[in-house]
């Protein structure tokens, strides 16, 4: 039985590549501090004996005992309100974490996929983004923080595979969702869902004009785990190319969830990028993969998993903390 360290084990992503990884007769070491990660993720794979569980922060020194033949490094704040409320964290994981794990893949001899993120891309202005774009980032903006620990982070990881000889793998998540996202963390879908759910009207920032591109958890994970099983060893867009600006994307909201809320506008945040598409023709070529969910299905589905959430949970007062970053 193989055997695979997830960091960030307890977040959104993370939490579905654990669910992926034992599906595939994986032995997976979950890690997570809980800066940001939810125990209510992992909580069904409690009783699972191809599952251990380490509560540590990947910026300490990481210890592993035993072989280890892969490392899958998602341990990161992933969203523009965590960036703010803890910029220092971002920074540090994205780089003191990352040169840990790259140091335990060394001495462990594994394979290291990273994830890395669109926000390398900055507010483009190539579009769609291809992997050999440079990417235009403010680097002392809000977003900065994750931005250039993201950006570090894949210098340092291409270093030690040149250097070292390192097997590293590189993944550009761009946005996705699906259940077990964070109704208060600031994106987009759960900020818009949040409060048709509260009956509230929706907020957009800005003149709804800007795009994004969203891609179901479910289709991620699977580009994610055919690149770890690639030999390809440079970054990799994976994430849906069909664009749908914020408005539009509102009005959807509205239609799914049958409510009657309407549409209020306030001032763009600062870096808020306007255009968010992935050109995904690498993962096409090389991973034979492309997203399979349509939004319609996808939303549907995350609603369903939103609508299941407590009163508790969605009336916590923190989401209001949050009301100016939800564009992501």
């Amino acid at each position: 039985m193989k055997k695979v360290l997830i960091t960030g084990a307890a977040g959104f992503l993370g939490s579905h590549l654990c669910d992926r990884f034992i599906k595939e007769g994986y032995f997976v070491i979950g890690m997570d501090n809980f800066i940001t990660g939810d125990k209510k993720n992992l909580h069904h794979l409690k009783p699972n004996p191809s599952f251990e569980f380490i509560e540590h922060d990947v910026t300490q020194f990481v210890k592993i005992d035993g072989k280890l033949d892969y490392i899958l490094h998602f341990a990161s704040p992933a969203s523009p309100i965590d960036y703010l409320k803890i910029p220092i964290q971002t920074l540090k994981v994205g780089s003191l974490g990352t040169h840990n794990l790259l140091g335990l893949a060394k001495a462990k001899k594994a394979r290291i996929l990273i994830a890395s993120t669109s926000e390398v891309y900055g507010d483009p202005l190539v579009h769609p983004q291809t992997e050999d774009y440079y990417g235009n980032v403010n680097t002392i903006g809000p977003r900065g923080v994750y931005d250039e620990a993201k950006r570090f982070q894949e210098s340092i990881t291409m270093a030690y595979h040149r250097f070292h000889g390192l097997d590293t793998r590189i993944v550009r998540i761009f946005n996705t969702y699906g259940p077990r996202m964070r109704l208060n963390d600031g994106r987009v879908i759960p900020a818009f869902m949040g409060q048709a759910l509260r009956g509230e009207d929706l907020t957009i920032f800005g003149n709804g004009m800007q795009t994004r591109s969203f891609c179901y958890v479910d289709d991620q994970v699977e580009g994610i785990y055919r690149l770890l099983l690639s030999d390809y060893n440079k970054p990799i867009n994976i994430g849906n190319p069909h664009e749908i600006t914020i408005k539009d994307f509102a009005e959807e909201i509205i239609k799914l969830t049958g409510t009657e809320q309407k549409v209020i506008y306030k001032e763009l945040p600062v870096d808020d990028p306007m255009q968010r598409q992935p050109d995904i023709s690498l993962a096409k070529e090389l991973l034979n993969w492309e997203p399979k969910v349509g939004r319609e299905e996808g939303m549907k589905k995350t609603f369903k998993y939103f609508k299941s959430l407590s009163k508790e949970q969605l009336y916590k007062s923190e989401h209001k903390d949050f009301s100016n970053y939800i564009n992501k």
